[in-house]
């Protein structure tokens, strides 16, 4: 099952999408997208790893997502990929401004075919005003373009809200 879990910043999505894998019965991976570079990022960083159990596994990937995933994806195993759209400035901050539409397009290749359970965890960041500058506004549109496709692939999409889960797609939290 793919589940996408959307929300702002401490929305409580993170936290959401580490009960539904500690929930799914299943050995949990998660697949970490961040590249902290200063000491704020550090800290939400070290938070998260706090807050998971000492037996998940951890994957440190910033770029190549969907090699990692048909790597990692088990019947018997719970992916917990946080987050895309860190996952996505990361590509976007490269010199290649090719590399962000490949590795997006090999997210959603890959996607049909994974076994297991995959939670996305990604920021809803298109619900505010229009972004001043030219790589924001890029920033915004990519992650909603993601989204959207991301979306009619899940089985499940959530938008989470204060800590509250609002399901948009599939069966009810």
């Amino acid at each position: 099952m793919l589940q996408l879990i959307l929300g702002g910043a401490r929305s409580g999505k993170s936290r959401l999408a580490e009960k539904l894998a500690a929930e799914s019965g299943y050995a949990v991976t998660y697949i970490a997208t961040s590249q902290p570079q200063d000491g704020e990022m550090s800290e939400r960083v070290r938070h998260h790893r706090e807050r998971r159990p000492a037996q998940w596994g951890l994957i440190e990937e910033p770029l190549a997502l969907a090699r990692v995933l048909r790597e990692n994806a088990r019947a018997d195993t719970c992916l917990l990929v946080d987050c895309l759209t860190l996952w996505m400035t990361n590509l976007l901050m490269l010199d290649d401004a090719q590399r962000l539409t490949a590795e997006r397009d090999a997210l959603l290749a890959c996607l049909a075919g994974l076994p297991g359970e995959i939670l996305f965890v990604s920021n809803e960041t298109g619900m505010g005003v229009v972004p001043l500058g030219e790589l924001t506004r890029r920033y915004v549109d990519e992650a909603g373009w993601l989204h959207q496709a991301l979306a009619e692939c899940c089985q499940r999409v959530v938008l989470t809200v204060a800590g509250l889960p609002l399901t948009l797609k599939g069966t009810v939290l």
